[in-house]
């Protein structure tokens, strides 16, 4: 048994190269790898799962058609498409996860999945940005209204998160260590996967916890992923075409 991470793909209508290198990844794992996690941020932007513009039909059939194959999915909510929603993941027969979610690996051990962004919590206003937008009221309200008007809503928030984050510092969109020991020790764990941050790591806490951060999605679709077999873990390279073996690991595995 052998799954496949990745996160922060940020598929879109303007990410042609990006997409082509995740449908031909879906190709290329298929048979390879029986368990694809994605760890949120799948999409740029999601509106609902009632959306039906062209450039995301390619998307799910492609997902269908991996799931048809007999491989699972499951998927996370990003801070970008927290909207996801159960409809749209039962139509690609896939699972939605909760956003702490903890696996037994194919080597024995569990790991707890996570987007990632809760764990960011010296960024006061995105926390209380996101502490409102998972409200379910706030979320009815959202979907309540016409599909032309949440793509207005989401261009806005997208503008206003570039700006906004333009202007802060570097370390406190970065996770908070004290909220990475609490989550460990709350799902009683020494292994954590997850995305959001775009800076793909292999950090050793301790001598027994880890921290695995899956890379970005490159514009050209480049990007680092993670592997588990029953071996344990490792990074590797995803070059838009096939995998390839990564010095990820070797280079930042200490803290």
């Amino acid at each position: 048994m052998s799954f496949l991470f990745i996160a922060d793909l940020h598929l879109g209508p303007n990410t042609e190269q990006v997409t082509a290198s995740f449908l031909r990844l879906l190709e290329r794992a298929q048979g390879g790898f029986q368990h694809l996690f994605i760890l949120g941020d799948l999409f740029e932007a999601w509106v609902g799962d009632d959306d039906d513009s062209d450039w995301l039909q390619p998307v799910e059939a492609a997902l269908q058609h991996w799931t048809g194959q007999g491989a699972r999915l499951s998927l996370q909510q990003g801070n970008r498409d927290f909207l996801l929603g159960e409809a749209w993941a039962a139509r690609c027969a896939a699972a939605l996860l909760p956003e702490e979610h903890v696996l037994d690996l194919p080597d024995g051990q569990p790991a707890l999945l996570m987007h990632g962004d809760s764990l960011c919590s010296d960024d006061v206003a995105y926390q209380n940005f996101r502490q409102m937008v998972r409200q379910p009221a706030w979320q009815a309200g959202i979907l309540a209204q016409s599909l032309q008007a949440r793509h207005a809503l989401a261009r806005g928030l997208r503008e206003q998160s570039a700006a906004a984050n333009a202007n802060k510092a570097e370390n406190i969109m970065d996770v908070n260590a004290q909220a990475v020991q609490q989550v460990l020790a709350r799902h009683a764990v020494d292994r954590l996967i997850h995305g959001h941050t775009h800076r793909p790591a292999h950090h050793r806490l301790s001598p027994s916890q880890q921290r695995y951060v899956l890379g970005d999605w490159q514009p050209d679709g480049q990007a680092e992923v993670l592997m588990a077999d029953t071996e344990g873990l490792r990074f590797g390279h995803w070059q838009g075409e096939d995998f390839s073996s990564s010095t990820l690991a070797a280079a930042r595995s200490e803290t």
